[in-house]
């Protein structure tokens, strides 16, 4: 059966009239009642009820209507598959910095040596409340990202990934004992802290709310939106930073940044790849998101 006979129908209940049908979709008035009677010929019922001055769905016709559009759904699918075949996938991609910064590089060369002849990439760094919101807008097919509170993304799967731990961070020349430490030793220092809208920030906020205190209690506070020029400045002796450990862990092993936990701290936030429902199962996403694994001692093998 050609499927314009079921787009046919579909148009007549959706339209109420054979004249406003055939000039929707550019043939005679003729033509669609000879497209309805074929198809009630064929499913052996009546398809519309012709009783009135506007033609009607029967309960058949309502069936039937329901399931063409089901079925032209799929046609279109085909079609859209047919088109692009031969032509290289693409992937759309945001990240929160800190995950940009630790991992991203490592990740792209990895799933580049493996796909680059194959996927068209593009990539950008967001905030949390951007990266949701442009994810919801279809710009980005998934992205990956730390939070603090749970995640309800309508209309895309989750993947939980290994948390993220966030630590105090200092240069030796402070002189900063390596141990847990508590607030008022760290209040005497300068903050050089992100804006408010990341969510290492809030995080340090709510921890700090939870002792009774607020940012401000710090000696003083710069804010800088750069992971790269936070790093250079704690270590030059500039100031302690509430940053991912991931971002400064080589720093940290080589004894060049010493790290610092407070009691009663919440350490950790989350971190999740949020992707597209349609294309969970997508080669290329399910191929880049095996490189993010491989990033994580306890991710999938390589």
């Amino acid at each position: 059966m050609q499927t314009e006979y079921l787009r046919t129908l579909q148009v007549v209940g959706q339209l109420g009239s054979f004249s406003r049908a055939a000039f929707e979709l550019c043939v005679t008035q003729s033509a669609i009642s000879q497209r309805i009677k074929y198809l009630e010929d064929h499913y052996g019922c009546l398809l519309l009820d012709r009783s009135g001055k506007t033609p009607l769905l029967t309960e058949a016709g309502r069936i039937v209507a329901r399931r063409a559009e089901q079925i032209l759904l799929l046609e279109a699918k085909l079609l859209n598959e047919l088109k692009h075949q031969g032509e290289k996938s693409r992937l759309a991609i945001c990240c929160t910095p800190t995950f940009g910064v630790a991992f991203l590089p490592q990740v792209i060369e990895q799933f580049m040596l493996r796909e680059a002849d194959n996927i068209d990439l593009k990539f950008m760094f967001h905030s949390f409340d951007r990266a949701i919101k442009e994810l919801q807008e279809n710009e980005f097919d998934m992205a990956v990202i730390e939070h603090c509170d749970q995640l309800d993304v309508p209309g895309f799967d989750t993947i939980e990934l290994p948390r993220d731990e966030l630590v105090f961070v200092s240069s030796p020349a402070l002189q900063l004992p390596e141990s847990d430490l508590d607030l008022k030793v760290l209040f005497g220092q300068c903050l050089i802290a992100r804006k408010s809208n990341c969510t290492s920030r809030q995080l340090l906020e709510l921890n700090l709310a939870k002792q009774g205190c607020k940012i401000e209690d710090f000696k003083r506070t710069v804010i800088l939106d750069d992971l790269r020029l936070t790093l250079e400045t704690v270590l030059g002796g500039g100031g302690i930073a509430f940053i991912s450990r991931s971002l400064a862990a080589k720093e940290i092993r080589s004894g060049l940044l010493r790290e610092h936990h407070v009691p009663g701290f919440d350490h950790v936030r989350m971190r999740t790849a949020v992707i597209k429902s349609e294309r969970m199962h997508d080669p290329a996403v399910t191929k880049f998101m095996n490189c993010i694994l491989c990033m994580f001692p306890l991710g999938h093998s390589c």
